[in-house]
């Protein structure tokens, strides 16, 4: 940005200059082309004294050197030239400016906080940090800006008119601004120009450089004005205030169910779509987001980095730990909203799992039958049904299961651990749900009642098999003479005695 000190004295410096710039570009007309040749003297001010007119646009000037260095505008001539790299600059203070690039030198200095600048403009916009000064509006939004550029290139107005003028000459994408045309360029050239200089690692926009560069000096300028927790990006300030204020900006099209986070949306949608983008190298099973991606990896690994420091059992997650370390503290933060029960575990788990209990909301559903599930896992068992996969193997007698589940009770037959203990009658069991049943027979409680007659019971399975008295049905047949019963038991028993009848048999002699 120019001065009217430095204009003058570019005058007096174009001035001694001028017969070599008149020599330089003969095709440009000389001031003797004007309207009126010479300088204008006297007491007139105003539109008075631009007297030299420019023949390509009619534009006026006051004195000769204004004049000469404007029709550079339309003849393109550049008559000052580095003598360092040999660019060449239609205006002498732009070639000083440009030197200083060479030389390093920053003359113009912020009286408020001493930063240093090449150009005088760079340190004007620089003050604007310091008084908050914005005093270039759009026309359309009234939004204000710090530099004038904003606007003058149309940057700005963009976000209005949707333009987008600068094509990629590859994949004909199209960008508002061109600095993000050359970003998009190098995902096609490969090319990374900006590189740390403590690790060598090397980056294709120079803001990932400045955010990386971070990770070596432990800088997070980002604070939260609420809790003055700190952040390397502001990306992460926003959407961590976002704990503070509960805002869910991003809603799902298929259910309208809202997130604090987009990355979060994009998981959700996969529970509708069905979509598996991340898949294992090792075995190519395939999962929604790359977080199950990464703990199933240590499956194959057997990685598990996170230590319990009271009974030292491993983990492959922290957030499994985190939610171990609860069952020697007994804690259960998490608390229904509802009916006030409390869990250990929050998000997808418990919690999330019981709430589903009174809303009666199974946001899972099948691909083949479009049956719904309240729980993603009871989803993929399920379409199991269909496939007939069964991905879980034992190790000791190669049995495959529906359920990883299933397999880890199945383990304990090998084993013979029960770690589900009574706490008063101390007997162990190798299921949790065998735990809670047997435990009904201390305390009395029959949750589950029969609709039709009323009658009580302990368990479901008895429930199940109770109901088969009102209904007739009979599921289990005999091979052999195709009777049939309501239970397995009655089953096994009946083909028990044929063979003890056949063994009797073998013993008579005929």
């Amino acid at each position: 940005m120019e001065t009217e000190a430095d204009g003058e004295n570019h005058h007096n410096q174009v001035q001694s200059r001028s017969p070599k710039v008149s020599a330089q570009n003969k095709s440009a007309p000389e001031t003797s082309a004007t309207v009126n040749n010479g300088e204008t003297s006297g007491a007139d001010g105003g539109e008075e004294k631009k007297k030299l007119q420019c023949l390509f646009c009619d534009k006026k000037f006051r004195v000769k050197h204004d004049l000469r260095r404007h029709i550079r505008v339309h003849t393109g001539e550049k008559p000052f030239s580095c003598s360092i790299c040999q660019k060449t600059f239609a205006r002498e203070f732009s070639l000083d400016a440009h030197r200083r690039s060479h030389t390093g030198e920053k003359p113009y200095s912020c009286q408020v906080c001493e930063k240093k600048f090449t150009h005088l403009s760079d340190l004007k916009m620089h003050s604007r940090t310091h008084t908050g000064e914005k005093p270039h509006e759009c026309s359309i939004c009234n939004k204000t800006f710090t530099q004038k550029s904003s606007l003058d290139l149309v940057k700005h107005r963009r976000t209005h008119t949707g333009e987008k003028p600068h094509g990629c000459s590859i994949c004909n994408k199209t960008f508002a601004r061109q600095s993000h045309l050359d970003s998009h360029r190098r995902t096609h050239t490969g090319k990374r120009p900006y590189y740390c200089s403590v690790c060598q690692k090397k980056f294709t926009h120079l803001s990932n450089l400045k955010l990386h560069r971070r990770t070596h000096t432990g800088e997070k300028p980002h604070k939260c004005s609420i809790c003055n927790k700190t952040f390397a990006q502001k990306s992460n300030l926003d959407k961590h205030r976002r704990t503070h204020t509960g805002e869910k900006p991003f809603s799902c099209s298929y259910c309208e169910k809202t997130f604090a986070l987009k990355s979060h949306l994009d998981s959700h949608k996969r529970t509708h779509t069905g979509e598996r983008p991340y898949s294992c190298q090792v075995c190519e099973k395939k999962f929604p987001c790359s977080s199950n991606l990464w703990s199933h990896r240590q499956t194959h690994t057997g990685e598990k980095p996170h230590g319990c420091s009271i009974c030292s059992k491993t983990f492959a997650r922290k957030s499994y730990l985190d939610t171990h370390r609860r069952t020697h503290t007994g804690e259960k933060p998490h608390d229904c909203s509802i009916c006030n029960k409390t869990f250990a575990q929050n998000k997808k788990s418990h919690l999330t799992r019981h709430i589903r209990v009174h809303t009666g909301e199974k946001p899972f559903s099948c691909s083949y039958c479009e049956k719904t599930f309240a729980h993603e896992s009871n989803r993929d068992a399920h379409r199991r049904t269909h496939t007939g996969e069964r991905p879980y193997s034992c190790q000791v007698c190669e049995k495959k299961f529906t359920r990883l589940c299933d397999l880890k009770t199945h383990r304990r037959t090998h084993t013979g651990e029960k770690p589900h203990g009574c706490s008063i009658c101390n007997k162990t069991f190798a299921q949790k749900s065998n735990l809670d049943s047997h435990r009904r027979t201390h305390t009395g409680e029959r949750p589950y009642s029969c609709q039709v007659c009323e009658k009580k019971f302990t368990a479901l399975s008895t429930l199940k098999m109770h109901r088969r008295t009102h209904t007739g049905e009979k599921p289990h047949g005999c091979s052999i003479c195709n009777k049939k019963f309501i239970v397995l038991f009655g089953l096994v028993k009946t083909i028990n005695c044929t063979i003890t009848s056949d063994l009797l048999l073998l013993e008579i002699p005929f």
